[in-house]
């Protein structure tokens, strides 16, 4: 080492270092971390290599030892950054033997504290060796021993309890489990925001890994802004070879949003700067990212040369999870050329690897693009006799697979990130439908309706999560968080540590959104014992890739014991690229069928319905296009439209057996759960007969059904409150003052001044004669525009017993394309301070369907369920701006689903945003006598006190239709009362 060198290594120390083993050794020590800094990795390189050359020189003492393994081990952390992946493994090993060799030896309290440093960085080093290479049990038991290790060591920044949590992360991202390492790193960042960023390299990493996770679960906006936090800490900490680095980081992002050239230019610039610094392990996997891309331009010749330049390195390197990687992709490149035996070869090798290293999702993922290619085989040539046993094979891959990738979404907090994974996932759940129709096999069509109706169950446990989680990526290659990402230290980092990840921050995390778990089991008998809806499908996944798909309730596909009185026809529908629909009869009436719409026809008459309704947050120009010119405008449109759904979404042959059972046995029941996608159809105006203007609703009334797993278990202590404390009251919340908005503001008054409407003062007149109203009152008017109708009181009176609630007032429906149902929020009188789940809005805190689901559990220890706070009574009203919005989730636990959770029966909300009667007199210019919304509020509140409540209802739909076609008038039109619909289980 020259004379110079020393010298800036000298000036290095005394800038900040600290005084260790003395010079010309401490200058040394600074000067290979300025080179690690600088992205010269040889450099720093030769200076440990000198520096330990020097060492093994010196006269062997425990001191000696312990200065070789200190070099050892940041000798292991810079060939790591350079995937010298057997070098750093020598280092590694060399480090640990001479670590072990003096743990026994006689050392003072900060002796035996830099002995413990050095284990713990030469353990984290070993993991992400171990990582890298795809020995996934040997990184897990490092960091597990370097977890007993981490109590003894005085660490009062957290710094190597952070780095520990780190590769704890990262690990979880090897195997694929993308929940639960979000949910650690998300908890992991606020603890870290009181070290100096300057000094901690561990949020960078954090961020980046966030970046990654996002990405390959399909949140892209979230992932750039990840990594632009990333760059920027780097900037701030002088990391250059990182700052460069994450060019491939964000060509990751480019290639999972699809921006495809965007992609290869980062790629290319990326790869660039990695040969030049030798940093092989990230040029291969740009190698195999470019191998992709060029595939998808059809590209061959470059996709093959750059999957062989990939495969080689990575091979070379011993990255054993990587090369299977670029195996796959090869094996993608052999079946486009027609060269299925090597697709096949390639293939099983990566699979085996997989299975070898427990990384079951990816054998999932190989099954699933196994049967991808085995339908595009059959769709190319003719199988002849042999088609049936094809279609068989491509389904026993598919199908288990597909239930994998779908179960997957359970370990994510969020149901945003579920319903992005799912987007990911359901390709393989499109292949078994699609695969399932070639087959003709009803049973099975049938059976994966059912189960892929059951919806997620609700898991009210703190961080209820699966061992393993699936991989993410709407293609298997190339995934950049399984690739790139190093998790290691500079070999010099600060030696400061504090705990470890407290429970605190880890249940913080767990409970920032509502957690679901798997479905109950379907059976497909409604009495007694039956076959399991998909039952060997179910029971391959859960033995091939180590998942649980259901839990072990076993629930009827349909409950029926209280509809004998009357026909029943329970139809169900599914989303899976086209819309499919099940069937089946009870009450008096047998029989059951299958239907399939295709996508495009579903989505140009569900665009059509769309259009034609006031959408949220348009206001009053929405409103005024309703009623002005809009298809429900006028009687000949609104038919129009009716008509349009029915052909695209109602069956002929179930009309006819609609029409036979009626004339049989007299007007039956349709229970309708709707897909996601057609959750906002008024089934009920279905116009389902060519030529005519019969709807639906006059052949049969029509409620709507939630998925069975929101029938919550009835608790002893449930029942011991409803037997304790039965009731009569009707509790009414009609129009409460919402603190800090006048009555003309957005969230002002709906049912205008009170004591102006006499239709509604005569109902509220009728339940004080009839039966106990909560609030307690002694005129009608002093039920409306109240200001003390918060959530406290709300429990209160819910608490007491109650058989019915009506709530007319304002609803915020959730975003769908957020994905969180349960962000819908009721605007009660609840002020700034009342504690709740949801952010206040200026000096008023919303009710969300959050609240009323996990209560103050996630508040504090002893917090208690919604169920126990708002137990919902028998029926529940909730007439307000799309208050039935969650229906058109994936996961439906938004308001009206959170009622039916908490114990309602029944609930009747509405599907879309719903006219005031100002709105009618002064958009649509109806006369100020005509109150078309308290005509329905009333409508409602008769039914929820009728025996039959959906009969009820329907009777006065039946009216309105009636006067709408006789008449034409707009106070009649759908856009009000065909929004309206009742919700069961």
């Amino acid at each position: 080492m020259s004379n110079e060198e020393i010298s800036q290594g000298e000036q290095a120390t005394t800038a900040g270092g600290t005084q260790l083993y003395g010079e010309p050794l401490d200058s040394a020590f600074a000067l290979a971390e300025e080179h690690q800094l600088a992205g010269d990795l040889s450099a720093a390189c030769a200076v440990y290599d000198e520096l330990l050359t020097f060492a093994e020189s010196i006269e062997d003492s425990p001191d000696v030892r312990f200065l070789r393994a200190h070099l050892l081990s940041n000798l292991a952390s810079v060939r790591l950054t350079a995937t010298d992946l057997a070098g750093a493994e020598d280092a590694v090993e060399r480090a640990r033997t001479l670590l072990d060799g003096i743990a026994s030896a006689p050392m003072g309290p900060r002796g035996r504290q830099l002995w413990l440093e050095m284990l713990l960085r030469t353990l984290i080093a070993g993991c992400d060796l171990f990582r890298r290479t795809g020995r996934l049990d040997e990184a897990l038991a490092c960091l597990d021993e370097a977890a007993v290790r981490l109590p003894e060591f005085d660490d009062p920044e957290g710094l190597r309890a952070s780095e520990l949590a780190l590769n704890r992360v990262l690990l979880l991202m090897d195997r694929g489990e993308w929940g639960p390492a979000e949910d650690l790193a998300t908890a992991l960042l606020p603890t870290l925001g009181t070290t100096d960023a300057t000094q901690l390299e561990t949020v960078p990493r954090l961020l980046t890994a966030l970046g990654m996770i996002c990405s390959s679960t399909g949140r892209f906006d979230e992932a750039e802004d990840h990594l632009a936090r990333a760059e920027e800490r780097y900037r701030a900490l002088g990391d250059i070879g990182e700052q460069r680095s994450m060019l491939a980081y964000r060509a990751w992002v480019a290639m999972d949003r699809g921006e495809h050239a965007l992609a290869e230019r980062l790629f290319a610039e990326a790869s660039a700067y990695f040969e030049q610094q030798q940093l092989h392990g990230d040029l291969a996997a740009c190698e195999q990212a470019r191998a992709y891309l060029a595939g998808r331009r059809g590209d061959m010749t470059s996709a093959g040369d750059l999957t062989t330049a990939s495969l080689s390195r990575f091979e070379q390197l011993g990255a054993s999870l990587a090369a299977a990687d670029t195996m796959l992709l090869g094996a993608q490149h052999a079946y486009a050329r027609g060269d299925i035996e090597e697709m096949k070869r390639l293939a099983q090798t990566a699979r085996d690897v997989y299975q070898e290293r427990e990384v079951y999702e990816r054998c999932a993922q190989v099954d699933l693009m196994l049967a991808t290619t085995l339908e595009d085989n059959l769709n190319r040539t003719d199988h002849g006799a042999h088609e049936r046993r094809s279609i068989d094979n491509a389904l026993s891959l598919a199908l288990p697979a597909a239930l994998t990738l779908q179960a997957a979404r359970y370990d994510f907090a969020t149901a945003r990130a579920r319903a992005q994974w799912l987007q990911l996932a359901d390709e393989g759940m499109e292949l078994a439908f699609r695969l399932a129709v070639r087959r003709q096999d009803q049973g099975l069509l049938f059976e994966l309706v059912e189960h892929r109706s059951a919806g997620a169950t609700l898991s009210l446990a703190p961080d209820p999560r699966p061992s393993t989680t699936a991989e993410a990526g709407t293609s298997l290659f190339p995934n950049a968080a399984m690739k790139a990402e190093r998790a290691y230290e500079r070999a010099d980092a600060p030696t400061t540590l504090g705990p470890g990840l407290g429970g605190v921050a880890a249940e913080a995390a767990a409970s920032a959104g509502l957690r679901v778990a798997p479905p109950p089991k379907v059976r497909m008998a409604a009495q007694g014992p039956g076959r399991v809806a998909l039952q060997e499908y179910i029971a391959a996944a859960e033995f091939r890739y180590r998942r649980r798909i259901v839990n072990d309730d076993e629930i009827p596909f349909w409950i029926t014991d209280d509809l004998t009185s009357r026909p029943v026809v329970q139809v169900r529908l599914a989303d899976a690229g086209d819309l499919f629909m099940t069937w089946t009869w009870a009450g008096g009436a047998k029989g059951f069928g299958t239907g399939r719409a295709p996508a495009d026809e579903v989505d140009r008459a569900v665009g059509e319905l769309a259009e034609a309704l006031p959408a949220s947050g348009e206001g009053a120009t929405g409103m005024r296009r309703a009623f002005e010119t809009s298809p429900l405008a006028t009687h000949d449109t609104e038919r129009n439209l009716a008509r349009s759904l029915a052909e695209a979404l109602w069956p002929e042959g179930l009309t006819a057996q609609i029409r036979q059972v009626s004339a049989r046995a007299g007007r039956p029941l349709i229970r309708i759960q709707p897909s996601p996608r057609v959750a906002q159809v008024p089934w009920e105006l279905l116009a389902v007969q060519d030529g005519t203007d019969i709807r639906l609703l006059d052949l049969a009334d029509v409620v709507t059904t939630a998925p069975t797993s929101l029938r919550r278990q009835t608790t002893p202590e449930d029942e011991e409150d409803r037997s304790a404390s039965p009731s009569e009251t009707v509790v009414l919340v009609l129009d409460p003052r919402v603190p800090g908005f006048r009555a003309d503001s957005p969230l002002g008054s709906v049912l205008g001044p009170p004591g102006s409407d006499p239709e509604l003062l005569a109902l509220v007149q009728n339940h004080l004669d009839t039966t106990t109203v909560a609030p307690s009152i002694a005129t009608p008017a002093e039920a409306f525009r109240r200001t003390d109708q918060d959530r406290d009181w709300l429990s209160e009176v819910l608490r007491k017993g109650a058989r019915r609630l009506l709530y007319v007032g304002h609803v915020s429906g959730a975003p769908v394309t957020g994905g969180q149902s349960e962000d819908g929020t009721l605007h009660l009188c609840c002020g700034p301070n009342t504690t709740g789940l949801t952010d206040p809005i200026r000096t008023h805190r919303p009710l969300s369907a959050k609240d009323l689901l996990l209560g103050t559990l996630p508040l504090r220890p002893d917090g208690e369920p919604g169920s126990r706070i708002w137990p919902a009574p028998p029926r529940v009203a909730l007439i307000g701006c799309e208050s039935a919005a969650d229906l058109r989730f994936t996961e439906p636990l938004g308001l009206a689903t959170a009622m039916l959770h908490n114990g309602a029966a029944l609930v009747t909300a509405t599907r879309w945003t719903l006219p005031t009667s100002f709105a009618y007199h002064h958009l649509a210019k109806v006369p100020e006598s005509v109150r078309p919304l308290s005509e329905a509020i009333c409508a409602i509140d008769r039914a929820h006190e009728h025996p039959d409540p959906v009969s009820s209802l329907a009777d006065w739909q039946r009216e309105q239709l009636d006067h709408w076609r006789s008449e034409g008038r707009t106070e009649h039109s759908p856009l009000l009362w065909a929004a309206m619909t009742c919700i069961v289980v």
